[in-house]
């Protein structure tokens, strides 16, 4: 892709020069606050969650939700929804402060999602040879392993893997509907399902990671960070649940 037509096409275009192409200082301070916010975004997550399990009787709500299919699925429904807002702010030529909104909003709604998964895995936080178990520390580790190594590999490579989105836009669209179909009934998403949104997640972080170096602006840390956020996000969801099932076969 030429620059004009980078510049026709990017929604980061109106923003500072490319990551990769600003002088030393501007992209090491770039990636530095990517980062930052993305670890911000983490820690935020961690708190909520934390403030959750402290102050809502989750042993009542999460079985009532999950008793009730479109009770699920609305709140599915509604985290894509606001998700998908959040980013549209948070990639937008609105101020910084806007994005900021659309960043802690997507933070907030994926806090949501993720709380009912937390708590089915706290039931087989059990000890193993007399040494504590918990499904979301295993699951943790190895999300933070699995991003280190895909990190690791565009930073030394420096490889752009901008040819992943349309692959990954595809993917995203056929996973939703399978997901559609499982809360229908009509599927049956088991272990080897997880494991195929491992593999995308995974996808979605060397793409997103490649955008750092290559198509976001100095200016978009915010953005940066959020797409980074989604993407971790998604690959520790998921791992999650394949660690859950393979402790549900103990």
């Amino acid at each position: 892709m030429n620059s004009a037509e980078y510049l026709a096409d990017s929604p980061y275009a109106r923003f500072g020069d490319l990551a990769i192409d600003a002088p030393v200082d501007a992209r090491k301070t770039f990636i530095r606050k990517t980062y930052a916010h993305l670890t911000a975004a983490i820690y935020g997550l961690v708190l909520i969650e934390f403030l959750y399990f402290k102050t809502l009787d989750l042993d009542n709500l999460v079985p009532r939700l999950f008793a009730e299919r479109w009770g699920w699925l609305a709140l599915f429904g509604g985290y894509m929804l606001i998700s998908w807002i959040a980013q549209s702010w948070a990639t937008s030529g609105a101020s910084l402060g806007k994005q900021y909104v659309g960043w802690s909003t997507y933070v907030f709604a994926f806090s949501v999602i993720l709380c009912p998964m937390l708590w089915i895995a706290n039931k087989f936080a059990t000890p193993i040879g007399g040494q504590p178990y918990s499904p979301i520390l295993v699951a943790a580790v190895a999300t933070l392993a699995v991003f280190s190594v895909l990190t690791a590999i565009v930073f030394i490579s420096r490889k752009d893997f901008s040819f992943l989105g349309p692959i990954l836009g595809i993917s995203s669209l056929l996973i939703f509907g399978a997901i559609l179909l499982g809360a229908f009934g009509l599927l049956n998403l088991g272990t080897g399902f997880c494991m195929l949104l491992v593999v995308f997640a995974s996808g979605a972080i060397l793409y997103d990671t490649s955008n750092v170096l290559h198509n976001y602006r100095t200016e978009q840390y915010v953005a940066a960070a959020l797409a980074l956020f989604a993407s971790v996000g998604i690959l520790f969801w998921y791992i999650l649940q394949i660690v859950i099932s393979l402790s549900d076969r103990r």
